[in-house]
Order: C-alpha cells, then structure tokens, then sequence
C-alpha cells in the first residue's frame, strides 16, 4: 500500500525494495547493520517518504539550494526575505579567515554577491547558542571588508566608499537562541544600526534572524496551512512530515520539483548511505564538540562563582582582620585611660 508522499511521488522506493538493494550489496549491508537501529529507522524513513522529506540534511540542502546550478530558487528566497527583488550574479568562497571549528553544527553556509553589488551571507545553524550576536557582528565585519576590498580592487583611484553597498547576514536557527524564544510568537527578527536621534546615515550592515524551530510551532499550531511564499520556503525547510509535504505542494505546484529532486537523488541507495553516513560522523563529532563545550562553559562558570567567593571571603576576612585591629586598638586606649586615672 502506497503512503502519502508515494501518491505524489512514483519514484519513491517501499520499503521492501530498499532493504533488498541494502541486502544485495555487501558494503551496503555492513555500512547499514552499523547503524544504531534510530538511524536505521530514520534512513528508511526519509527515503521511503514514511517521514517526509528531512531538508536539514546538508547533502539535501547542498544540492537543491545550489545557487550555482539553480540561482533561481536562492533568488526567491532571499528576495522574500530582504523584501526586495534580488538576482545572484556570484558565489563567493567562504571567508578563509574563520576557525575550521566555527563550521561545525552549520547545515547550510553560502556567500553571494547580489545584482546591485550588495553581499549576503546565508546559513542555518543547528543550535543558535554557538552563534550569538558577537558572532554575528563579526560575520558581518568581514563580509563588509571583503566588499571594501574588492569595489576598492576594482575601481582603484575612482573608489568612494559611497560605491559601498549593504551586506545582509542572514542566519536561520533550527534550535533558537534563549532570546529569541522569549518571542515565541515572531520568528523573522530585522537588526539594523539606528541613531538615538532620528538621523538616517546608512551603516551598511544588516542583520536578520529566522527561528525555524519557533515557526515550526507556529505552522503546526495552525495545522501547517500555508499562507504565503515565505511560510512555504521556511516549511520546505523545516517541516518534514507528510502532511506538511502535501500542504506546501497543494498550495504552490513548483515546491514539487524540488521534493522530486530529492526522491531522485534517494533512488542512489548506496551513494546517499554514503551521505547519510557523514551526516552521521558529522553530528556525532559536533554533539561530542557541543557536549564538550557545554562542560567547558559549566566549568567555567564554577571557576567564576568559586573565584566571587573567594573575593567576597577575603573581603569579609580583611573586614574581620580590621575589626581585630580596632579592638586592639580601643582596649589599648582603655588601659592606657585606667593607668593615668
């Protein structure tokens, strides 16, 4: 019996004929009995449509949001989230300057050079925490030096720094930062530097922020109904059941290429066990990074409330250590009163 997603998509393999290409294949096999008996029911899941389509996966992500192969799709969502109508006319290396650790628990990471020379970085990070607003801020830095330096290479003795265009980092939290939850009804958040005064000067760097997780809830507390083009590319993004699948393609018919795509390249069994496989050495090493981090920072913390205790006890001491010398120094002056009376 066919499911849902098998209705819409005739490629998708059952079960059965997945199992069977696995048995058949000795490397196959071995790579797939490693697997705890989660990841095998996950993997099945995902290529057999029983849980939707996962696009979190970043060899998913690679592959159809690849702004050299389908600029298009990058241009509609990027244009829907600056709120203007934007065409990449370049994909830039990432930054060689960042630390090779900082790269760990991203899914997606993509530098662009827009058609009115403006630059964006665009990512989606797994857990927002490791991506705090001074990162963000240094991000930023960069991509405005980056610019700077290229309209400077280009334009030479006619550089002004009013040849300078806006730069967009663009960041979407699968798991939201601790701020972002105390909003839980708002999931696209818009920085920009403002005066105090109401003077307009344009500062060029530009901030958004899109909690997935906190749309996620939103999309399914109103039963994954799709308003607009922007709630279809979040769920697309986000939002792997079935139901939330069918909703996206009912509503508009060209997701569904997307979605084929994906079945498409599910139909290589051992080449995405391959994918899955390092998505899975990936995620276990930044969960062991994370839970590392997460140790360092509580021990850290424990260094700082021992090191407050310590000052407040020295402090409490040498409040002792006077008090002892004032006495003293009261009884001496009582004595001293006792002897001459």
């Amino acid at each position: 019996m066919k499911n849902k997603l098998q209705m819409y998509f005739p490629m998708i393999r059952t079960r059965g004929e997945i199992i069977e290409i696995i048995e058949d294949s000795e490397r196959a096999k071995d790579m797939f009995y490693h697997w705890t008996e989660e990841r095998r029911q996950e993997f099945l899941d995902f290529c057999t449509g029983v849980r939707g389509v996962k696009t979190m996966y970043d060899f998913v992500s690679k592959e159809v949001l690849n702004p050299e192969y389908n600029p298009e799709r990058v241009d509609e969502l990027l244009s829907l989230l600056l709120g203007q109508e934007v065409h990449i006319v370049e994909v830039l290396p990432n930054d060689s300057t960042r630390i090779a650790d900082e790269t760990s628990l991203v899914i997606m990471d993509m530098v662009v050079q827009l058609k009115d020379g403006s630059i964006a970085n665009l990512e989606i990070q797994k857990i927002g925490y490791k991506f705090p607003g001074e990162r963000s801020a240094c991000y930023s830095a960069d991509l405005l030096l980056r610019q700077y330096k290229r309209v400077r290479g280009k334009r030479k003795e006619k550089f002004a720094y009013r040849d300078i265009k806006p730069v967009y980092t663009i960041v979407l939290f699968e798991q939201s930062p601790s701020e972002f939850c105390r909003y839980p009804d708002t999931y696209l958040h818009y920085f920009e530097q403002e005066s105090n005064t109401g003077i307009e000067i344009d500062l060029l760097q530009k901030y958004i922020f899109i909690s997935l997780d906190i749309f996620r809830e939103i999309q399914q507390n109103k039963n994954n109904r799709i308003e607009n083009r922007l709630e279809a590319w979040l769920s697309f993004l986000c939002m792997d059941e079935p139901d939330a699948v069918i909703s996206i393609i009912e509503r508009y018919p060209d997701f569904k290429a997307m979605y084929g795509q994906i079945y498409d390249i599910c139909r290589n069994v051992e080449g995405v066990m391959d994918m899955f496989s390092e998505e899975l050495r990936e995620l276990d090493r930044n969960t062991v990074q994370l839970m590392i981090d997460e140790m360092q920072e509580e021990l850290n913390q424990k260094e700082r409330e021992m090191e407050e205790q310590r000052q407040e006890f020295a402090k409490e001491l040498e409040q002792t250590r006077n008090g002892y010398q004032d006495a003293l120094a009261r009884i001496a002056e009582l004595e001293k009163q006792l002897k001459g009376a």
